[in-house]
């Protein structure tokens, strides 16, 4: 079914996933630092719950916005490694300045910036891996999230241990240097790995055979493909939930646990090596038995969880909760990405995964601040069922989706 095409060049070798996947590592590795930094920054500026949310939020929402844009530029620069390279440097250097923050506004123009820097990997680095293993996208791109989990996991952990030794000012800047020095090797290694050469030769037929009128039609069509839409906003309801959970959860054991800065940052890397663990299994599942079956079971065990680790309060279940959250959670995140993939024409890849995830960036733009209000309102643990409910609603939209659409590639013309 998956028959390489002419002019389609099947890879010997994961050297591109490796390379691509630690990049996307250390794109998370930012996000992950912030949520430890975060309770830190919120105590030093008397931030409030609804403050603290509002942060994530807005850096979310400039995601949201940035996007759609950043896949459309995907598809017509075309130079994928360029503008990974590129995203990495746009993400780390505004958390530079994060160090000559002294209010909540300056910090809001930071993660601003971090937001749409953030969204520019993405419509780059997935469309480039789904099409490079076209047999395989579910496990590859399983890769690519663990990737992600692995610089979550890793950056609570360092990050916490610096924070003992630091000020939070001072690992910022120190944290600048991880994010250019994968920059610098990705653009070093672009040539031995001949990324663009082959990567791109999707978007350069595209570019070749429609023009601009053309392609901004079928961008149309995409909003009215309703597989895409109904993956869309059901991975947005998941990350609706995940980006609560990150904000909080730290905020949760540091004011109401009285944790450590570096106890924190153990208990993040917990959530962070259980996703890590589960995004193969679930990638591999989802290529041989379908996408629907596994993001159903891995949304109802989510919500299930989140309600336990509630319940758990301070009791060492806590621990196990949060482990089973980070599991289940995001053991999703690359069975919809490859859902979306198979959904969209190959010429609009970078926009249809653009579409993706600036509709998941609403979703998580939209998480902390309701998270926040509510928590607020009554007490943080309201907010965490709060969070268990919204995992329940994406489940619904899953239900609504044929499993036969996740098994079938997307046909190569819109």
């Amino acid at each position: 079914m998956h028959t390489a095409t002419a002019g389609t060049t099947v890879p010997r070798s994961f050297r591109e996933v490796w390379l691509v996947s630690a990049g996307h590592g250390l794109t998370h590795w930012y996000t992950a630092t912030f949520y430890i930094l975060l309770p830190l920054i919120g105590k030093e500026l008397g931030l409030s719950y609804t403050e603290i949310g509002l942060i994530m939020t807005i850096q979310h929402l400039a995601g949201a916005i940035s996007n759609v844009p950043g896949g459309i530029l995907v598809d017509t620069v075309g130079r994928k490694g360029y503008l990974m390279a590129a995203s990495l440097f746009w993400v780390g250097f505004p958390y530079a300045l994060m160090s000559l923050t002294h209010n909540f506004w300056m910090l809001l123009v930071c993660v601003t910036l971090v937001g749409v820097g953030n969204n520019i990997w993405h419509p780059a680095a997935i469309p480039f891996l789904a099409h490079r293993y076209p047999e395989r996208k579910g496990l590859v791109l399983s890769f690519h999230g663990m990737g992600g989990n692995c610089g979550e996991a890793i950056a609570p952990f360092v990050i916490g241990a610096l924070l003992a030794v630091y000020s939070w000012r001072t690992v910022v800047v120190l944290n600048v240097v991880p994010g250019i020095a994968m920059a610098v090797v990705i653009l070093a290694m672009m040539g031995a790995l001949t990324m663009e050469r082959h990567g791109d030769g999707v978007n350069a037929a595209a570019k070749s055979s429609t023009g601009t009128r053309d392609y901004l039609r079928g961008f149309a069509g995409l909003l009215r493909n309703k597989p895409l839409m109904l993956v869309s906003v059901s991975a947005a309801f998941r990350t609706l939930t995940q980006s609560g959970l990150l904000t909080f959860l730290p905020v949760y054991l540091a004011y109401e646990l009285d944790y450590s800065p570096f106890a924190v940052g153990i208990c993040m890397t917990i959530v962070q090596v259980a996703g890590f663990l589960a995004a193969p299994f679930a990638g591999h599942l989802s290529d041989t038995m379908g996408r629907k079956r596994v993001v159903v079971s891995s949304m109802i065990l989510t919500g299930v969880t989140i309600a336990g680790m509630a319940l758990a309060g301070r009791t060492v279940w806590f621990v196990v909760f949060i482990a089973l959250v980070g599991f289940f959670l995001y053991a999703m995140r690359p069975v919809l990405q490859a859902w979306a993939v198979e959904c969209t024409p190959k010429q609009l890849a970078g926009a249809g995964v653009g579409l993706q995830f600036g509709i998941t960036a609403v979703g998580a733009s939209v998480g902390p601040a309701l998270a926040g209000i509510i928590s607020d309102a009554s007490d943080i643990y309201i907010g965490f069922y709060f969070l268990a409910g919204t995992i329940v609603a994406a489940n619904v939209l899953m239900l609504l989706m044929p499993a036969e659409n996740g098994a079938r590639p997307a046909p190569a013309q819109a």
